[in-house]
């Protein structure tokens, strides 16, 4: 094991942090951030457009949506976000949302006890680190620079989001060793979902299980290690 690729929510960070702070933190602000910041907004509005149109056809969402609209906008941001959609163009503005507050210090993140000292023993060990998260790469930078036990980004070489593909796609996590330069077999992703590791191990990475305290029940059919805390991961 020469890198580990680590999920974020239910892995390195509380499932209810995420969903009980973050996603209703930016629900909450959703409509005037997108009023005020309208026009850096563009290419995320063009990519929800796009999905826009495939959820009006299939009666997924039947309001209106116009590119030209903030009010319009904001609500069908709003709909992915109760529908906890994987939309890369919603996952940047949340990031964008909460970066502001982070840095007030209105926001701190909630990592696991045991993440900063697993995080200097890889490092001590010459372990490459790196995160994937279907959350924006500024989001996740978030998370480890403004949590509570201080910034853990000095220890990440890089952050994966789902601009390199669907975490539920092998493709994604093939694409993610040729750009950490690692053979697939040199490395082990850690995931609290068990289909997006399935996906990992067909493209021949190494995988293991975060069962960690309020994540969901294990499925009787999973067939991946399971750890508790990174303090199993050997």
């Amino acid at each position: 094991m020469k890198a580990i690729l680590l999920d974020i929510e239910g892995t390195t960070t509380p499932i209810d942090f995420v969903h009980r702070t973050l996603f209703p933190f930016a629900r909450e602000r959703m409509a005037d951030f997108v009023a005020e910041n309208f026009d850096v907004l563009a290419s995320e509005i063009v990519s929800l457009k796009i999905e826009y149109e495939k959820d009006y056809a299939g009666k997924f969402y039947t309001k209106k949506f116009d590119e030209n609209a903030a009010d319009l906008i904001s609500s069908y941001l709003v709909f992915l976000v109760d529908e906890d959609r994987k939309s890369t163009a919603l996952k940047s503005i949340q990031g964008k949302i909460w970066e502001k507050d982070y840095e007030s210090g209105e926001l701190k993140s909630i990592v696991f006890d045991d993440v900063p000292q697993a995080f200097d023993r890889w490092n001590e060990q010459g372990k490459t680190l790196a995160i994937y998260s279907s959350g924006s790469v500024l989001a996740q930078e978030l998370i480890f620079k403004y949590s509570n036990h201080g910034d853990l980004t000095g220890f990440i070489t890089s952050y994966f989001d789902t601009n390199i593909g669907g975490k539920k796609d092998a493709a994604s996590y093939k694409n993610i060793a040729v750009t950490l330069d690692f053979p697939a077999a040199e490395i082990t992703f850690v995931s609290d979902i068990a289909v997006e590791l399935d996906a990992a191990k067909i493209a021949g990475m190494q995988t293991v299980l975060s069962f960690r305290e309020g994540n969901a029940p294990l499925d009787a059919e999973n067939e991946h290690q399971i750890i508790k805390s990174f303090d199993e991961l050997n």
